[in-house]
């Protein structure tokens, strides 16, 4: 672990909480020694309910690399990562992820992931959400080119 990266990314959702562009959250992606992108939570001021700073600067490396995979990358979050972030690292390859606050310390100012953890260990038809499968088969038949894809280009 980089210390000066986990540092970074604090400051960066410092100084994104004092400009209100977002929550008090920043991210920093690197590569060894080498800093690649950093983001920070951009939900209010971009309305996009996805910005969050995990998210924001995995989509700013992948776009610096040229590549939709950050292997060979770590990650670095002033805070434990939601799902949706968590789930964005784990989609991105990134080698390894560090954070700092915890959970819990964002539920004590507000940010409380607990709920959305609670509902994906549930059968989906018990999930608050009303989620309904249907046209299983015409999806599944539209998904069967992809085998054709070259492996190099699949995800």
């Amino acid at each position: 672990m980089q210390q000066k990266f986990l540092e970074r990314a604090i400051e960066v959702g410092r100084r994104a909480m004092l400009q209100g562009t977002g929550g008090p959250f920043g991210a920093v992606v690197a590569r060894g020694d080498a800093w690649i992108a950093e983001g920070s939570n951009e939900v209010t001021s971009a309305l996009d309910p996805t910005a969050h700073a995990e998210v924001v600067a995995i989509r700013e490396a992948c776009r610096k690399l040229g590549s939709h995979s950050l292997v060979g990358c770590q990650l670095y979050a002033s805070c434990e990562p939601c799902p949706m972030c968590l789930g964005a690292a784990y989609w991105a390859r990134v080698d390894a992820l560090y954070f700092a606050a915890s959970r819990e310390d964002a539920q004590a100012i507000g940010f409380d992931d607990a709920r959305i953890y609670e509902e994906l260990q549930r059968p989906v038809a018990e999930r608050t959400l009303p989620t309904r499968q249907a046209l299983r088969d015409e999806a599944r038949a539209m998904m069967q080119p992809w085998l054709k894809v070259d492996p190099a280009r699949r995800y």
